[in-house]
């Protein structure tokens, strides 16, 4: 994802829900947050899109993190490899990543 000042970030969200880049916007105070290209993406976090991980990006960039994630026991991110999933608790997940939790999940379908 990418602000309307084109900065990166990466944003983590249950699987069954869709980012409401609306909400987000408003979150961090901007005008606009959208998807980044394909290409504009892989040269900011160095993984192919499909297999984007929030560790290890080759630039520094901000997280966020869907608040209801930190609720189950157990959760599974993308491991830098589409298909490759990470298996580690929430609590795991935000020791490492020093995310900011934010609430802009809206439920596929709902």
């Amino acid at each position: 994802m990418e602000d309307d000042a084109k900065k990166p970030l990466v944003v983590l969200m249950h699987g069954d829900c869709e980012l409401s880049t609306k909400n987000l916007a408003r979150v961090l105070g901007v005008k606009s947050v959208a998807p980044c290209v394909p290409a504009v993406a892989d040269r900011h976090s160095g993984y192919q899109v499909g297999g984007t991980s929030p560790f290890g990006t080759r630039r520094p960039m901000p997280v966020y993190v869907e608040r209801t994630i930190a609720g189950p026991p157990y959760v599974y991110v993308n491991g830098g490899r589409r298909g490759y999933r990470v298996g580690m608790s929430p609590a795991d997940l935000v020791r490492v990543l020093k995310p900011v939790l934010v609430d802009v999940a809206i439920v596929k379908g709902g």
